[in-house]
């Protein structure tokens, strides 16, 4: 059983994790009676938390909204979830990494020795530097989505108009998912390209984005089509390789060992000259399946390698 420090801090946190708690069941989850829950409650209504008792057959307990609410307390692995996720945001490319680490600072210094050391363990690098996108234009951008309030906004010297559904975040990079009015599609917008104009426009209705998976959506954009499934182009070829050597470098393919030293590869990419590339990357010979597209594209990309030999 949690001592009682311990278990006012386990009972607060599952009070902030949802609304409504029946009082049975914060019993069962802390493994205590009951009355002992009711006691807690008691104790911590002590120390200024506006904690509410709820009617029914069951009866509960809710944390309610209070302006004057005393400092969070967290449990460690709470404590160790909100540095790391600070330590992660210096790189997550939003343009807030000197307030992240400011406030990672501060956080470090108020955990326990036997926490630091599980927080220092987490070194995170960003091997890639991506544009920042404005923290002020996310705001901005994540209040409009809420609002579902028409933005308008220049990008690559052009004025768009678009309805806004997703903030996104790839590679280090922040995208809008949106309805472009104008061109009557669904569009993404790097946000670091966006240059924001005021006042935003009309409300709309939310449109369901294709699919109604904004994650697959964005995949299958990022992938050169509308198929969040699968690439646009696709080809099959045997390669003079040993399944294992070429399995590794597949990314989303699939190999099929077809003897010790040969194996059939299916691979996409966003183009059959792409794919080609791809495929030519493979230090060995090919035999092309199919289809005739990327028997053509091979054709067309040695020409260019010819022509750029001489």
């Amino acid at each position: 059983m949690l001592e009682t420090s311990a278990r006012l801090l386990s009972l607060l946190s599952l009070l902030q994790a949802r609304r409504d708690w029946p009082g049975q069941l914060l019993a069962e989850r802390l493994d205590v009676s009951p009355r002992t829950v009711r006691r807690d409650v008691d104790r911590l209504r002590e120390l200024g938390y506006p904690i509410q008792a709820t009617k029914g057959p069951d009866g509960g307990y809710r944390l309610a909204a209070g302006t004057e609410l005393p400092p969070l307390l967290f449990d460690d692995d709470q404590a160790v979830a909100l540095a790391v996720a600070l330590r992660i945001a210096v790189t997550s490319g939003a343009g807030i990494e000197e307030a992240a680490a400011r406030a990672l600072t501060t956080v470090r210094q108020v955990l326990p020795s036997r926490l630091r050391h599980r927080v220092d363990a987490v070194d995170v690098t960003a091997v890639r530097r991506a544009p920042q996108a404005d923290p002020a234009a996310l705001v901005a951008i994540g209040a409009a989505v809420r609002g579902s309030e028409v933005l308008r906004f220049d990008y690559r010297d052009d004025v768009r108009r678009a309805e806004p559904h997703h903030l996104v975040t790839r590679a280090g990079r922040w995208y809008l998912v949106a309805w472009d009015l104008d061109r009557a599609d669904w569009r993404t917008f790097r946000v670091d390209r966006m240059a924001l104009r005021t006042p935003n426009g009309p409300r709309f209705t939310p449109r369901e984005i294709p699919g109604g998976d904004v994650a697959a959506f964005v995949a299958g954009r990022f992938r050169g089509g509308d198929r969040p499934d699968d690439w646009p182009c696709r080809g099959e070829v045997v390669l003079d390789l040993a399944a294992a050597e070429v399995a590794p470098f597949a990314g989303d393919g699939t190999v099929e060992a077809l003897g010790p030293d040969r194996c059939r590869l299916s691979l996409g990419s966003w183009s059959w000259i792409g794919l080609a590339a791809a495929l030519a990357r493979f230090d060995t010979e090919i035999e092309v399946v199919g289809p005739d597209e990327l028997r053509h594209a091979f054709g067309r990309l040695a020409g260019r390698c010819a022509r750029a030999a001489e």
